[in-house]
């Protein structure tokens, strides 16, 4: 690790001193080595409104450096360090890997979020732009992960199949049921919606 992004409201983090052994940063960083940090959002502790803060990029520019591919698993918080040394047995097959990120997030009760009802953290990839190498490395990564009640992040890339989400997601029969009470005829559904949702 080269790099803690701590986001917090106004006054719970200072930004001074020491940070886990790490030291403040004096000039704005870019989570990928070599780039400018332009497109990035304020650090430095300069406060502003969450919505321009929670992402790490601003909504105006291309984000990262724009041509790389996404993964994101999420683990409940107790798994992380099992987690993280199960996807290390990996390593030398994700050398596709541009950038990851770790990232601790609360509990909330949003029926097809990764933290529903659970603290966790999510386990970030951002890949080299080779589709086909990336998506056949998922089922490995998806594999070791899979004792560890882990959920994928929805937009982003993953081979769970819909069998797998409806036992990792604990809301999502009441979700099937209530968009076949609103949408009966599949109006805003597409193939990856029923391949991964409605397992159709």
């Amino acid at each position: 690790m080269d790099q803690a992004w701590v986001k917090s409201r106004g006054g719970e983090f200072t930004g001074a001193g020491e940070f886990f052994g790490g030291t403040a940063a004096t000039v704005g960083r870019q989570p990928l080595p070599g780039i400018s940090a332009i497109n990035c959002t304020e650090q430095l502790g300069v406060a502003g409104p969450w919505s321009e803060r929670l992402a790490h990029f601003r909504l105006a520019f291309t984000p990262s450096n724009g041509e790389e591919l996404q993964s994101e698993y999420h683990v409940p918080r107790e798994h992380a360090v099992a987690a993280i040394e199960a996807m290390r047995t990996l390593s030398a097959r994700i050398a596709l890997l541009l950038v990851s990120e770790v990232r601790s997030i609360a509990a909330d009760d949003l029926w097809l979020s990764p933290n529903s009802e659970r603290a966790g953290v999510a386990l970030h990839f951002t890949w080299k732009p080779e589709q086909a190498a990336v998506e056949a490395l998922l089922p490995a990564l998806e594999a070791a992960l899979a004792p560890f009640a882990v959920r994928p992040h929805w937009s982003k890339l993953f081979q769970t199949d819909a069998v797998t989400l409806a036992t990792s997601f604990p809301w999502l029969d009441d979700f099937r049921a209530l968009a076949d009470r609103l949408d009966p005829a599949g109006k805003f559904r597409n193939d990856f919606l029923e391949r991964t949702v409605f397992g159709r």
